[in-house]
């Protein structure tokens, strides 16, 4: 049997400002005693997408209120808890180093141990918070910011079978309803659009079909969309409601094929157990059927998160930097934040290399 650790997360690397409390008991079940999630979309609504100062600023003024309602929700004093975990990127520089600096100024006031955590395996390791599956298994990381099929093995051991090698599906969603004249964060409002579209009108392109491997592009999908649009409004003088739910819904329909067919084939070349799927895309119904369908032609069980723990939040954190924990990780008062960090640090950069090392 192993020791009960409780552990509060801090994660504040893009538009959601968030705190939860997390506990493993000694049978090595979890249990997510609180959640708190403070979102951004109103604030960056009027600007198509995230403005990282805007954001920057608002986790500063939030982060104190999401820590002190996760742990009144929780019902447990700071001196409850065995450690702090934090996620120290990758992400937009500004809220990490909101979330990094509110953490080490508990640390250091508590004595709790610190513990810094990559937000993209948190993600990862979701999968063994909410259903407690062993290793290995086949993780599809798909949100705003990050796409990439990771093989995971163990709690900081992640390996990169492929991944975008320009925009993230999620970031194509917004672009996508920025094109047609719908809110942000895009990604829902073009599935609701979808819904209601046929798509087989507009037949776009499935990028890097013909291509063996793993690798994803959605940047010529979305300028497909672009030009499809542009030829409807030459054609009509305007778009109307059906044309733009159709418009979704071809760009869906691509988007899902797409990611389905590349899933099938990181199976193929990493046949785990299990196929686990999350980030925020992951919450878009259509793709989720479409994964479950290549999950199961595969004899793999599939797995997803329940959608609030999809998107962003603190309690994939804190579990995270109890894998961690339990690892002997420990960090100190010169751990960095990083606005680039890849997951599997011994692939080649796919996007974003430069100067500041890979981003994914």
């Amino acid at each position: 049997m192993g020791k009960t650790l409780t552990f509060l997360g801090i994660e504040a690397s893009c538009d959601d400002t968030a705190a939860a409390v997390v506990r493993l008991d000694s049978g090595g079940g979890a249990t997510i005693l609180s959640s708190v999630v403070e979102g951004q979309a109103a604030l960056h609504a009027a600007f198509g997408g995230v403005v990282p100062e805007i954001a920057a600023r608002a986790h500063a003024e939030k982060m104190d209120h999401v820590v002190e309602a996760a742990l009144a929700d929780a019902g447990l004093p700071l001196a409850a808890l065995d450690g702090i975990a934090v996620t120290a990127g990758p992400g937009l520089i500004g809220g990490v180093l909101a979330g990094l600096m509110t953490a080490k100024g508990l640390s250091a006031a508590t004595g709790l141990p610190l513990v810094g955590v990559n937000h993209l395996a948190g993600h990862a390791l979701t999968p063994r918070l909410t259903d407690g599956i062993g290793f290995p298994y086949l993780m599809l990381l798909v949100s705003g910011g990050h796409c990439q099929f990771v093989a995971v093995t163990g709690p900081d051991t992640f390996q990169r079978l492929g991944g975008t090698i320009d925009d993230a599906p999620g970031e194509a969603f917004d672009k996508v309803a920025k094109l047609l004249g719908l809110p942000q964060p895009g990604g829902p409002h073009v599935e609701r659009e979808a819904a209601a579209g046929d798509p087989a009108r507009f037949r776009f392109p499935r990028p890097l079909l013909d291509r063996e491997g793993c690798d994803l592009s959605f940047s010529g999908l979305k300028t497909a969309v672009l030009r499809a649009r542009d030829e409807v409004i030459a054609a009509k003088g305007g778009l109307t409601v059906q044309d733009r739910a159709d418009l979704c819904a071809g760009f869906q329909a691509a988007a899902a094929e797409v990611l389905a067919v590349k899933t099938g084939r990181a199976l193929a070349a990493f046949p785990a157990p299990v196929l686990a799927v999350a980030g925020g895309v992951a919450a878009n119904a259509a793709i989720r059927a479409r994964l479950e369908g290549v999950a199961a032609a595969a004899g793999a069980r599939f797995l997803a998160p329940p959608l609030q723990l999809c998107t962003d939040n603190a309690a994939m954190i804190a579990w995270a930097g109890i894998e961690r924990f339990r690892l002997g990780g420990r960090d100190g008062m010169d751990l960095p934040a990083r606005s680039r960090w890849p997951l599997d640090g011994e692939a080649a950069p796919m996007i974003g290399g430069g100067k500041r090392g890979a981003k994914a």
